[in-house]
């Protein structure tokens, strides 16, 4: 399974409706739950998680991968019955010293700065082309 904790507001109609076109192309392990928390209970929703998630934070000061490692990262643990956990920021994205403790993975989209509900999407799409890459289908081409 696949969760994403998003901090700040549920998706904007827009984005919801933008999500929802990678999120109906995804198929069991690669389904997708959300979660919209304050981004004030993130720590505590984060630091209870149990050691059978692979937890990877979204932040700009993270390690930046191809789609390709992503997709290795996220097969590897499914494989080995781990749950990925996404967790994006709000609009400030930073997260506290314990939670990046927490973190099995760090995650940079680029050096570029974006706004968080546009992240959510980033996030959808890339989701979806990790499942294409573990299935060995053509969507990816780099």
């Amino acid at each position: 399974m696949i969760k994403i904790i998003a901090g700040g507001k549920k998706n904007k109609e827009w984005l919801a409706e933008a999500c929802a076109e990678y999120e109906k192309r995804l198929r069991k392990p690669y389904d997708l739950e959300w979660q919209f928390v304050e981004e004030s209970e993130l720590d505590n929703k984060v630091l209870t998680l149990d050691r059978n998630n692979f937890v990877i934070l979204l932040d700009g000061r993270g390690q930046i991968l191809s789609s390709p490692e992503l997709a290795q990262k996220i097969d590897q643990n499914l494989v080995n019955g781990k749950n990925i956990v996404f967790v994006l920021g709000g609009a400030f994205g930073h997260f506290s010293p314990e939670m990046q403790l927490r973190a099995d993975l760090i995650w940079s989209f680029s050096k570029l700065v974006f706004p968080h509900q546009i992240c959510r999407l980033i996030l959808t799409e890339q989701i979806y082309r990790a499942q294409e890459i573990n299935l060995g289908h053509p969507y990816h081409h780099a």
